[in-house]
């Protein structure tokens, strides 16, 4: 018979494994702590035999047919064929576990259709039309490769190394790799060598406020994270990919993070010309001198309102051809005049509000496109829109720095 007690410590149990159950019910696949993480401890120590390289790739039955072929591939199409082959082992697979917990599709701009890449931000659009552009060259230059594989699989190869298999494997890695430099193989290409999967590791999410150190360690044979900050018991064990903005990290890894200190949102060439006066005689030579000095690229707005690089760039544009001397003056962060630092300030509050319309418009765009999309393209078109209400969080913030700017 039970005992009173016994009940009661049972029923608190289980009350405490809800509340921890509630705390990380948001987490998706991250990892929660078991116990409590001190500053500089490991978070996580994965053996090196558990780590998915080139090198497993060279030993395996693939290897003798990536070393007879020439040009050599790269490492990152070798990684992506070993693992398109073990998916279609399946169980056979010793890396099935594994294989068979990673995302069946992605929301990186490589996955993303036209009509979608339309919404992103202009700065961001070329980017992703670029990431398309380049595995679409990766894919088409590897079907010779592909081809010569057709002795390991009574399927035809045609079948398995698909488009849609190298976009995922593709994915797999880029997203989900982790930063480990090996030495160069003789069978491989020149380019870098810096991939290892990590089964478990791959599992911790990104948090931009969390601080740890990763790396390798050669004594210990592990690929290892360290909290610099520790951890609190029964909380999500977080890693940081590094002070990334949205733009980068959606796409880079196919995600946003909300709140994210290091965003900014980027005025590209095209907005900025929307504040320039085509009548100026100088506007060519102005903008010229502007690209010579590295300064039409990484203009910004971000939660303290403009970037110095942006005011900079609008100062310089700003001078009148009586003020041309002051050029290199204002490059190292002079200003001209009170007249023209209005001018300025006012340029500066006319791109904002022509980013917010474009924001409005998107946000407007991707809340109609969601009704009745299916899940992977509802899961593509939020992304973005996480993105555009993160930039229009920055853009309204800016747009109060400057209203008040204006009114001194």
């Amino acid at each position: 018979m039970n005992k009173p007690g016994c009940r009661a410590g049972r029923r608190a149990r289980k009350k405490r494994r809800k509340k921890h159950e509630d705390e990380y019910k948001d987490t998706g696949r991250g990892l929660m702590t078991n116990q409590t993480i001190k500053a500089k401890n490991c978070v996580i120590s994965l053996p090196e035999k558990c780590l998915l390289t080139t090198e497993t790739v060279l030993k395996s039955y693939m290897g003798d047919y990536i070393k007879r072929w020439h040009p050599p591939v790269s490492p990152l199409l070798a990684l992506c064929c070993f693992l398109i082959a073990e998916r279609h082992r399946g169980d056979a697979s010793e890396w099935s576990p594994y294989i068979n917990i990673l995302p069946k599709t992605y929301t990186c701009p490589v996955y993303l259709s036209d009509d979608i890449i339309d919404l992103l931000p202009r700065s961001l659009q070329k980017k992703a039309t670029e990431q398309k552009e380049q595995f679409q060259e990766l894919y088409c230059s590897s079907l010779m490769f592909f081809r010569s594989l057709q002795p390991l699989f009574t399927q035809p190869t045609e079948e398995l190394f698909t488009q849609d298999a190298l976009r995922w494997a593709w994915c797999s890695i880029n997203t989900r790799t982790v930063y480990m430099e090996h030495d160069q193989s003789d069978y491989l290409s020149r380019e870098k060598d810096i991939y290892a999967l990590a089964p478990y590791l791959d599992l911790l999410n990104h948090c931009p406020n969390v601080q740890v150190e990763a790396g390798f360690n050669k004594q210990t044979r592990c690929y290892e994270v360290k909290s610099v900050q520790g951890c609190k018991k029964f909380q999500q064990a977080l890693i940081n990919y590094g002070p990334h903005d949205n733009n980068r990290l959606l796409l880079e890894y196919g995600f946003v993070a909300s709140g994210n200190p290091h965003s900014v949102v980027y005025v590209d060439i095209g907005t900025l010309k929307i504040c320039l006066d085509e009548k100026d005689k100088q506007l060519t030579q102005k903008l010229l001198y502007l690209r010579d000095n590295d300064f039409l690229r990484n203009l910004t707005f971000g939660m303290d309102g403009p970037s110095w690089r942006l005011m900079t760039a609008l100062r310089l544009l700003s001078l009148k051809p009586e003020q041309y001397s002051c050029w290199k003056s204002v490059l190292l962060g002079a200003a001209v005049s009170r007249e023209r630092e209005e001018w300025c300030i006012h340029s500066a509050l006319k791109l904002c509000n022509n980013l917010n319309d474009d924001n409005v418009k998107a946000l407007e765009r991707l809340s109609q496109l969601k009704q009745g999309a299916n899940l992977p393209r509802l899961e593509q078109l939020c992304v973005v829109e996480s993105l555009r209400q993160e930039e229009q969080r920055i853009l309204e913030h800016t747009r109060v720095v400057l209203q008040n700017l204006w009114g001194q």
